[in-house]
């Protein structure tokens, strides 16, 4: 599998309880941090339930 790079580019301020801890289980604390991470099927899902806070790109 591939590596994903997910940017945090919105606040979690005001948004559900389940979307600030999905946030913070992929390691976003702040705006604008980033992460690499492996693209397996559960950090994909996380990826899909904050779609709206995060950019991601593909890391080659």
């Amino acid at each position: 599998m591939g590596k994903i790079k997910v940017t945090q580019i919105k606040s979690a301020i005001k948004r559900p309880l389940n979307q600030k801890r999905t946030l913070e289980a992929l390691g976003l604390r702040k705006l604008n941090q980033s992460i690499e991470a492996e693209a397996t099927p559960q950090i994909l899902g996380m990826v899909k339930k904050v779609s709206h806070l995060v950019r991601v790109e593909d890391v080659k």
